[in-house]
């Protein structure tokens, strides 16, 4: 239907499979979180008989044999097919039901950042590289499961000779990860798709520009795509950083006070909340003046959100799937917060016949800084 949706399920051991016509009938409802902050997690629930082929793929899914169980969740709508979840397994309940002879299978899973925090791989060196060559050098080795590495250098080149120090990774690949971009002010996640079995794992600085998404539409009568939506405005969190950078000479620290001045979080609102408080970045004296800015600079960019929207909407009247870590329009909601949003998280929600999706957007400040917001 061109109006409807389609679901497609994909589970297998490293390679997923489309599952049997028998599962599809026995799924029951599937909810995928993805946020901005943490890793996509996905649930899946299942009715489950005695003589159901579920029993085989939970006891796979339990043995030692294999590493892990891969799970692939796609939706058509509107003619274009988006990956919802491309990640594996990591529990699985069974409960007891009034009903003889039935069960309900609920798995439960992480999207593909949790197979890169499995192993404990410190110390592997890491001479004359650059954090993002590091990064790029760690993300090789999962383009076997689909995922392709999208690392935006960094501006920071501050490569020390081997035979003086070089850099050792402490922990997983996850944690390490991580702790690159953190040293850069950058972030890290795994996006899924755009095609079934591929992923881009992104390692850069968290962008807020670019074609935002179809607008969400409030109070505009038939063009109205959203159920509920609502706004909230705190000015008691946004700050000002502090670094602090180590003087040669003297050996002193000299507080350098940060503005909220960065190319990739341009502002959204015409009125910004004011900093109330200044915040000191610890650990920034023995750092370069770059690298301890591009750190103070992701800090006010999360403090400085004093919009946030929540809502629900039905996904086949929006027509699309609704990303996170993109920008998206409002329209409908007055002066104050019409305008752009960066979606902060989503959650998808299925179940036989119908989709919703629940979000959470924020902004900079209250009123568009643009005239017209792209339908």
């Amino acid at each position: 239907m061109d109006n409807g949706f389609y679901l497609t399920l994909m589970i297998g051991p490293a390679v997923p499979v489309p599952v049997s016509q028998e599962i599809i009938d026995a799924l029951v409802s599937v909810e995928i979180k993805s946020d901005t902050d943490k890793a996509s997690t996905f649930q899946l629930t299942f009715t489950l008989s005695t003589r159901s082929p579920l029993h085989t793929i939970f006891l796979l899914a339990g043995g030692v044999s294999i590493p892990f169980v891969r799970v692939v969740v796609a939706i058509t709508i509107s003619g274009v097919t988006e990956v919802l979840i491309d990640g594996v397994m990591t529990h699985h309940q069974v409960t007891g039901s009034s009903d003889p002879g039935h069960a309900t299978l609920t798995i439960t899973g992480e999207d593909l950042t949790r197979i890169m925090d499995y192993f404990d791989l410190s110390g592997i060196p890491y001479p004359a590289m650059p954090d993002f060559a590091a990064a790029l050098l760690v993300l090789a080795k999962y383009v076997p499961f689909g995922v392709i590495p999208k690392v935006i250098p960094s501006p920071l080149l501050d490569i020390a000779l081997p035979i003086q120090q070089y850099m050792r990774q402490q922990g997983t690949d996850l944690k390490f990860l991580k702790y690159l971009a953190k040293l850069t002010g950058y972030v890290f996640y795994v996006e899924p798709g755009p095609e079934i079995g591929t992923s881009f794992a992104y390692w850069g600085p968290e962008v807020k520009v670019g074609a935002p998404q179809p607008a969400l539409n409030i109070n505009m009568d038939a063009f109205t795509n959203v159920e509920s939506l609502n706004f909230k405005f705190d000015t008691e969190h946004k700050v000002m950083p502090l670094i602090s950078i180590q003087n040669d000479l003297t050996g002193f620290p000299i507080p350098i006070p940060v503005p909220d001045v960065t190319p990739f979080s341009p502002p959204l609102g015409l009125i910004p909340p004011i900093p109330k408080k200044l915040v000191k970045i610890s650990g920034t004296a023995n750092m370069s003046m770059l690298r301890a800015t591009l750190i103070a600079l992701a800090k006010i960019a999360k403090t400085s959100e004093a919009v946030t929207a929540e809502g629900t909407l039905d996904s086949v009247r929006y027509g699309r799937v609704l990303r996170p870590h993109k920008l998206v329009g409002v329209r409908g909601a007055g002066t104050a917060f019409d305008g752009l949003y960066y979606v902060r998280s989503v959650t998808h929600s299925i179940k036989r016949g119908e989709y919703k999706q629940s979000f959470t957007l924020s902004r900079n400040g209250l009123i568009s800084t643009v005239s017209e917001v792209p339908v």
